[in-house]
């Protein structure tokens, strides 16, 4: 999801020009190679800094896997951290990768020296530079031009921070209670002795306006600060022990004497649920040292990297990669307490049995990359995470679009917790829940959410049941907060088909075979908004009438996004989409436009960067491939359909070259890991064309081999060897493709195909083959 942020001014540009090669991570600038470390570890392959700017908008601090905590600097960009910028404002403990909007960084800690005047994080940031700084997984420290060195690590649900001072006995740590990335409604801070500070914050906001949610904190210190007080307002009053705000600028400040012993450390932990549940969390994951947390941290991402052993490839393919496969784990993140206690979206204090529940749901993102990844990599926690997604419409009496913390914020459009749990379905992950599922989805699919309540669901189910679309409705008062179907309805009308094709798959596995046909049907609903006279999809108004301009790359109603861009999200039925524009030579004509095809063999990273990628919110008004934005993910693998499986192949390889190892080496927006999840996948060369159902495209992987480890629970073989001897720039193309030695001619893999092979091999050669042109190769449709 790409949200246009407000204008603001940047920070000075001179910083990156001065970057050069620090600590193993290469920055824009540096003239020389970064060299892995001799003992091999691929953490040490992994750039935390990767879309740290241009609007990226991913985190350079530290967290584990799915971890509650993200503790990280914030430099005044609106979502916690610019590489532009210069000043640090505080490390707060919430952070989500590459999302569009301010949300999270609740609790700013800072270290200063002297009085403490100024309750402003703005007016009170402490100048850094990039030369004083770095990051890995699980890692972060930078030194403050104060003259003080900031660490931070974490585990599951607490931060770790030490602080070297310099000597002097006027040390302070400030935890900002009452400013953040989004809007901090109310705050609560109380100095409980002289160790622990606990902390109460509510917030709302996510792009507009949502429910508010609390996080609630205790941090403790290694050692006892030797005075103490709070602020609120402007008002600094030592010696208080507790202060309380609304809107309004609220924290505490504890000091310490660090003439001989400098350093400082604190563990702050993180709860949804109360006070109790942060001091649990304290009590079972505090009392370690920095440097013991730290080594934890980097164990627990070297046991998940190393799920994905790639070989062959430049360094910087390979530091790309990892950093991509880094970002793929880092949501949705862990909700429940050490007890198992979470906070469901009714507000109300639920407990987790035999499972972890998780939170965070940018569901319109992840669904067509990373929750795919994660089913392979991660299946244990990804069923955990379907579960999660269930919970909620148990207790809240509807199924989440866009998640964050307790609440439902109503981001995007149509209607993603289909795909995303049809695969879960589809990959195996819901055993024993199937029904259960299906009765959300159903529900979900059939129904609108009532007025009285937060989730918008299928917002135009009414309309879309009744004529077979969504309709665009401009201007429309939104019922409630967050974004509306009605201001997409062509968008909307392609994303209802898309799920209701998932779903009838489900239906039929499960014997609803009545379910099935109806959603078949529905399915087809793409059709509706087909404009014969302009040969593209086009938004109809509540007459339905087509409406919004005749050209496609101007065309209206479509969320972050042309008609040119959306023209190829049928992935239920690519087939029929192809006749309805003439036929495969008419679909290979307009995706030869689409991509620049010309251009892109003749230069492909000029053509990625002059011709598809026009700055980081570019949606609309054009008539090419977005390779930055979710409509377009699957696009490349169109060709699989079409006869021409190897231009797959080179649009996907054209697109790699726009991840590189620097602070602006992101297409946009990371959106929790799907861009990430998507470069992984491709790379590897095995791709969710259908997301929501069990088929895998294929196309020439970037490595010459990939050790895939499997979950053997979910995947009785335990690995999956993907092959490509001698694959580069020049021999890209699939000669021939086997599947444990037997030919395999499909373009496609089904998730049994998975489970039941040991290896995918390819032999690769520098001119485009016959292999996968027939018509019976390419990825079938559904129903």
């Amino acid at each position: 999801m790409h949200r246009t942020p407000r204008p603001r001014l940047r920070g000075p540009a001179a910083a990156l020009a001065a970057a050069a090669l620090l600590g193993g991570v290469l920055y824009p600038g540096a003239t020389a190679q970064a060299t892995p470390r001799t003992d091999g570890r691929l953490t040490d392959l992994v750039n935390p800094f990767i879309g740290t700017q241009n609007e990226g908008n991913t985190y350079p601090g530290a967290s584990v896997p799915f971890g509650m905590v993200q503790f990280s600097p914030d430099t005044g960009h609106n979502t916690g951290y610019d590489y532009g910028e210069n000043h640090i404002r505080g490390f707060s403990a919430v952070h989500l990768s590459g999302v569009g909007c301010g949300l999270g960084g609740d609790l700013p800690t800072l270290p200063t020296t002297g009085d403490v005047t100024e309750t402003d994080y703005a007016k009170y940031a402490a100048e850094f530079s990039h030369d004083d700084e770095k990051a890995s997984p699980g890692s972060y420290k930078v030194g403050l031009k104060t003259g003080i060195g900031a660490e931070l690590t974490a585990t599951q649900r607490t931060g770790v921070q030490r602080y070297t001072f310099p000597a002097t006995d006027k040390a302070n740590v400030l935890l900002n209670a009452g400013q953040s990335l989004h809007k901090t409604l109310s705050s609560e801070v109380e100095i409980l002795d002289s160790r622990t500070v606990r902390t109460a914050i509510t917030g709302s906001g996510f792009c507009q306006d949502t429910k508010p949610y609390t996080v609630y904190t205790v941090t403790h210190f290694d050692r006892p600060f030797t005075t103490s007080g709070t602020w609120n307002g402007a008002t600094v009053t030592e010696g208080s022990r507790k202060s309380s705000a609304t809107d309004a600028r609220n924290g505490a400040w504890l000091r310490f004497d660090t003439s001989k012993d400098r350093t400082v450390e604190a563990t702050t932990a993180l709860s949804y649920v109360d006070a109790k549940g942060a001091a649990l969390n304290l009590r079972a994951e505090g009392g370690r040292s920095f440097d013991r947390v730290e080594r934890a941290a980097q164990r627990s991402w070297e046991d998940r990297l190393e799920g994905v052993k790639a070989q062959g490839g430049s360094d910087e393919l390979r530091r790309t990669f990892y950093s991509s496969l880094y970002r793929s784990f880092l949501a949705p993140n862990v909700g429940s307490d050490v007890d198992g206690r979470y906070t469901g979206w009714d507000q109300k204090k639920h407990r987790a049995n035999n499972f972890t529940y998780y939170q965070n749901w940018s569901l319109w993102d992840t669904y067509r990359t990373q929750a795919q990844l994660l089913s392979l990599l991660a299946p244990r926690e990804s069923r955990d995470m379907a579960i999660s997604v269930l919970r909620i419409d148990a207790e809240s009496g509807w199924l989440p679009k866009w998640g964050y913390g307790t609440v439902e914020t109503n981001i995007m459009t149509g209607d993603p917790v289909t795909p995303f749990l049809t695969n879960a379905y589809q990959q195996g992950l819901l055993k024993g829940y199937e029904e259960q599922a299906y009765r959300a989805l159903r529900k979900n699919a059939d129904g609108v959410p009532a007025a009285g309540s937060a989730p918008v669901g299928r917002e135009a189910n009414v309309e879309y049941l009744k004529d077979g679309f969504a309709p665009y409705i401009k201007d429309r008062q939104h019922a409630k907060p967050g974004d509306s179907d009605y201001d997409h309805g062509a968008s909307a009308t392609l994303e209802y088909a898309l799920s209701d094709g998932m779903l009838a798959e489900m239906a039929r596995d499960l014997g609803h075979d009545a379910d099935a046909a109806r959603y078949d049907a529905r399915a087809q609903n793409y059709r509706k908004i087909f404009d014969p006279s302009t040969g593209f999809f086009r938004a109809r108004d509540a007459s339905g009438a087509f409406t919004g301009p005749a050209d496609p790359a101007e065309s209206e109603g479509f969320h972050e996004g042309t008609s040119w861009q959306y023209q190829w999200m049928v992935p239920q039925d690519i087939p029929g989409m192809v006749d309805l524009i003439g036929g495969k030579d008419a679909a290979n004509q307009r995706l030869d436009s689409f991509f620049a095809y010309d251009k892109l063999l003749a230069d492909p990273a000029k053509t990625a960067r002059e011709v598809w990628v026009n700055g980081p919110y570019a949606y609309y008004n054009a008539d090419k491939y977005n390779p930055q934005n979710e409509p377009d993910l699957i696009a490349p693998y169109t060709y699989l359909s079409t006869g021409q499986p190897w231009k797959t192949t080179d649009v996907v390889h054209a697109a790699l070259t726009l991840f590189t190892n620097g602070p602006t080496g992101m297409t946009g927006n990371d959106d929790l890991g799907t861009m990430s999840a998507w470069m992984v996948l491709s790379s590897i060369g095995v791709f969710p064309v259908q997301p929501g159902t069990d088929t895998w495209g294929l196309s020439t992987p970037a490595f010459e081999r990939v050790d895939i480890k499997l979950d053997r629970r979910y995947y009785p073989r335990g690995s999956l060897t993907v092959s490509a001897p001698g694959a580069s720039d020049t021999d890209r193309y699939i000669q021939s493709a086997r599947l444990d030695g037997a030919q395999q001619s499909r373009t496609y893999l089904t998730t049994d195909d998975i489970r039941s092979a040991r290896s995918l091999s390819f032999t690769v050669g520098s001119e485009p083959s016959a292999w996968g042109t027939a018509p019976e190769d390419a990825p079938p449709a559904l129903g």
